[in-house]
């Protein structure tokens, strides 16, 4: 078996697949967090404003989930198919809503009337708050496993996927974002909208830790395989301590009105449970409610080691091409937000 640095290749796509994925959680959820909060601005400027925010980088961000399909795609073909055959319903809802918050974005300052604004302004939140609460559905299911049998392929009911423990993942992922985003529109505003902004974040962060709370107990009481790879080696327990840390270090910061800080530790606390996810799964992507001999893992699920190192290669060259061009419109467009004629 072929290896780089002592990881054979399969492993090295696992962590590829994985830091893209987060990527996309970090960026695109402070987005998803920031159009969920959009109903409560009141006022047509705040509104103008709070969009103006993520105008330069919404669309951008997304490109990071069509990398993250695309290399699940080429590294984990199995994967692909059996998830997507699994989560057909939230992954097609999941694109018709990526559709209406593009559509409510770029309609919504078309036409100066205020019922066209406030239908687009509602679409936009909706989608927003909807896409958030879909990726936590699929990995709460992911967490918990599929139906899967002999053949790799799907078993289980079509609506299988609403089932308790994905839906308060679901929220819980919500009031991730939502806390995350409160964060990123407080670097970018000021005046009422920033005090404001402020109130919201405070919301936020008591609903993302009271998901969070019932979540984690809910798992480790009803889901308790999740946490049999700490059991048997306590030194991974440094991960959920950072964890714990860095969602510990949110508030404080907040109440310090150091949001550059905040924003930093929101975007951890998402790598840090993407990362206790990784933990919590590996070798296994799919979990098997059938057996284990059903699991689906990076090594039977994996293309050829040829194709593997090749992919590896290219997404060595590309993926650093992607985030620095990310750092670029990100330091372009820093600072607070001024509308002008160009603004949405």
């Amino acid at each position: 078996m072929a290896t780089f640095l002592g990881l054979d290749y399969a492993t090295w796509w696992f962590l590829l697949v994985g830091g893209v994925f987060s990527g996309y959680a970090i960026l695109d959820g402070f987005d998803l967090g920031a159009g969920a909060w959009h109903l409560f601005f009141k006022k047509e400027k705040s509104r103008r404003i709070a969009l103006n925010a993520i105008g330069p980088v919404w669309d951008g961000n997304e490109v990071w989930l069509v990398i993250g399909g695309g290399a699940l795609f080429a590294g984990f073909p199995v994967v692909y198919a059996t998830l997507f055959s699994a989560m057909y319903i939230p992954f097609m809802l999941f694109l018709a809503f990526l559709i209406f918050r593009a559509v409510s974005i770029e309609f919504r300052s078309k036409e100066p009337m205020l019922w066209w604004r406030k239908m687009w302004d509602i679409s936009y939140s909706l989608a927003s708050i909807m896409l958030a609460i879909l990726l936590g559905v699929v990995l709460g299911n992911v967490l918990q496993g599929f139906a899967i049998g002999a053949d790799m392929e799907f078993q289980g009911h079509w609506l299988s996927f609403i089932n308790p423990y994905a839906i308060m993942v679901g929220l819980t992922t919500l009031a991730l974002f939502m806390m995350h985003g409160a964060i990123y529109l407080l670097m970018k505003t000021e005046g009422r909208l920033y005090a404001k902004l402020r109130l919201l974040l405070k919301r936020g962060i008591i609903f993302f830790i009271v998901m969070f709370s019932i979540t984690s107990l809910y798992t480790l009481i009803y889901i308790p395989h999740l946490s049999d790879d700490f059991k048997n080696n306590p030194a991974l327990f440094i991960f959920p301590l950072l964890a714990f840390l860095s969602i510990a270090n949110i508030p404080r910061l907040a109440n310090k009105k150091k949001y550059h800080s905040a924003f930093i530790f929101s975007s951890i606390t998402v790598a840090m449970l993407l990362i206790l996810v990784a933990i919590e799964l590996y070798p296994v992507m799919l979990l098997s409610t059938l057996g284990e001999a059903y699991n689906i893992t990076i090594y039977n699920a994996a293309s050829s080691e040829k194709s593997l190192g090749i992919m590896l290669t290219i997404a060595a060259i590309g993926t650093p091409l992607v985030l620095a061009y990310t750092i670029f419109v990100y330091k372009t467009f820093a600072g607070k937000v001024e509308l002008d004629e160009t603004s949405y």
